[in-house]
């Protein structure tokens, strides 16, 4: 089967200017999908929707914010402005949680074709779904979103394995404590199933070898950021007899690139 986890940054750039990346989700040609910032207009774009339709797939979005995605927006030929990281882009605004900057504010509502709705984690497959729910990771203080891990027992040839999709905090924020509280939930469950867990984990690989231990990575390729990608923060880990057929990144247009892996159970 191919597994695929696509950060799709609620389909805008940093601007707020719409990205091909709903298209490149489909040419992934994916049987599961791990998919960190899907987006759901409370009366607009649904990417949950589209995709389950266009792909025949069924699964699981869970939201994690409430916000503005701004789909009209211009700029330069960079992904998002310079000093996006300490300003604030001009794609998504959340203030759920934490009060926006004047600046953000002004943007926000001098701004063209702005949409109010879900922002959250999806994971979507076209295999048969045993069960699957999702588990609250809870909000880091310094943090404006929620977080989850989403639980599933999929089947393959009658064979039952999990998945499990994640988007981690940075470790800035306190991501360990997240991991800490997946290690638990790992652990409840059944040790004789083979289980794969994918995402954007905002950790490199050696880090999490630290946060979560006994996991091996299916691909190693990266993904950040996606036009000349230095670093590898989005992982598809595995553990049990799970055999790499090769994988691959490729740039859809989000700020990271996909991450695709072919896998076989033994």
């Amino acid at each position: 089967m191919r597994v695929a986890t696509f950060n799709l940054h609620a389909g805008v750039d940093g601007w707020g200017r719409p990205t091909r990346v709903l298209d490149h989700v489909v040419s992934l040609n994916a049987d599961v999908l791990i998919l960190p910032e899907l987006w759901r207009a409370e009366s607009g774009e649904d990417f949950v929707t589209e995709l389950k339709t266009t792909l025949g797939m069924e699964g699981l979005f869970v939201p994690l914010a409430s916000g503005q995605r701004v789909t009209s927006g211009t700029g330069g030929r960079t992904w998002q402005p310079l000093l996006a990281h300490l300003s604030g882009e001009r794609g998504l605004f959340f203030d759920e949680h934490r009060t926006l900057s004047k600046v953000q504010r002004i943007r926000r509502a001098t701004a063209d074709g702005v949409e109010h709705g879900e922002w959250g984690l999806g994971l979507l497959t076209r295999l048969p779904i045993r069960e699957i729910h999702s588990e609250s990771l809870g909000r880091l203080p310094r943090e404006k979103v929620q977080r989850a891990l989403i639980v599933s027992t999929l089947e393959l040839d009658e064979r039952a394995f999990y998945v499990l999709a994640i988007h981690g905090a940075h470790l800035s924020h306190g991501s360990y404590r997240q991991y800490r509280r997946v290690s638990e939930i790992v652990a409840r469950l059944d040790p004789t199933l083979p289980i794969l867990i994918g995402g954007d984990f905002n950790s490199w690989r050696p880090l999490l070898r630290v946060l979560l231990p006994g996991w091996r990575s299916l691909v190693n390729a990266r993904t950040w950021p996606a036009r000349t990608p230095h670093s590898q923060i989005d992982h598809l880990l595995v553990r049990g007899p799970w055999e790499s057929l090769g994988g691959f990144a490729s740039d859809g247009g989000s700020d990271h690139r996909a991450l695709v892996a072919d896998v076989r159970l033994l």
